[in-house]
């Protein structure tokens, strides 16, 4: 058995993107890894080759910036990187993805596991959304809490929409969920930087020069971090020199008060607190969730 990791990067430094850690946190995991390393203006390739290793393999990317709607972009460069994998399973993580050295081994037996199973197209992973700084997390409806992050290669399966998830000839893939988290840390960064990173993220949505850059404001606004549940477990320990260089608490509002200087995110929103109400006090599941999968198998 043959394990493909694989992801697509650009401009992961200017960014602030947990690129290095996220590939180190699989590498061990994996036979090869396949960076689709886009036009970057930073050192996000010096960043991939400094981890000096020979299951690394880089294809040098011309993002095109015609696709730069609806997150089309995302989803070519994600499906020329699965192209490139040669395992039975591919391993896709985002740059801003990490999985914990804990849960590597439980992964590599689910691949055994339903390897000779050709009903099972994929596995369905849990999420920790990350928010503001490494201590604050979002298990909140509206987020979502669930995704697929390996698939079964070569039978056509390809990446879906905006690169989030992935299907297979326009249908839901047939996964097993396992109780493994990816740690998503896209919403821990310098405020400065979010600002910035969401432009960009706007632009590839929307079109270049979709954004009036010259009206951003200065900082993100994380709001009251007093109203987000604290994070109680671990991080990854290829995370650790990250979290150790956090430096921009002074930036954060660690009370339960105040409204941000923004639209509301969906756990803001009074419908997702109170749909969020109704699944963890009254009905005990969730309601009306994101779903992009067909689950025929649960590894407790």
């Amino acid at each position: 058995m043959r394990i493909s990791g694989f992801t697509i990067a650009r401009n992961a430094v200017k960014f602030y993107f947990p690129l290095k850690e996220s590939i180190l946190s699989i590498l061990p995991l994996v036979d090869e890894f396949i960076v689709a390393l886009g036009d970057s203006e930073d050192e996000t390739e010096e960043v991939v080759r400094s981890l000096n290793s020979p299951k690394i393999r880089i294809f040098r990317r011309k993002w095109d910036e015609r696709l730069f709607r609806g997150g089309e972009i995302l989803r070519h460069e994600t499906n020329f990187a699965l192209s490139k994998c040669s395992g039975d399973w591919c391993f896709y993580l985002q740059a801003d993805e990490v999985v914990h050295e804990e849960d590597l081994e439980k992964i590599r037996h689910y691949c055994e596991k339903y390897l000779e199973d050709e009903r099972v197209e994929g596995f369905l992973f849990n999420y920790y959304h990350f928010w503001g700084d490494y201590n604050h997390y979002l298990p909140v409806h509206g987020w979502y809490q669930q995704e697929i992050r390996i698939v079964r290669n070569r039978i056509g399966i390809e990446s879906y929409k905006d690169a989030q998830s992935f299907r297979l000839k326009g249908r839901k893939l047939r996964v097993v969920h396992i109780p493994v988290y990816i740690y998503h840390y896209g919403w821990v960064r310098p405020p400065e930087i979010l600002v910035r990173k969401r432009a960009e993220q706007e632009e590839m949505h929307v079109g270049r020069g979709s954004v009036n850059r010259k009206e951003l404001p200065e900082f993100f606004d994380y709001g009251p971090l007093g109203r987000i549940p604290e994070f109680k477990g671990t991080h990854p320990k290829v995370m650790e020199e990250r979290i150790k260089a956090f430096n921009w608490s002074d930036k954060l509002n660690y009370s339960k008060e105040g409204k941000p200087r923004r639209k509301p995110f969906k756990h803001e929103r009074f419908k997702c607190r109170f749909i969020d109400f109704l699944e963890k006090r009254i009905f005990r599941k969730p309601l009306f969730s994101y779903n992009n999968w067909k689950i025929i198998g649960v590894e407790r």
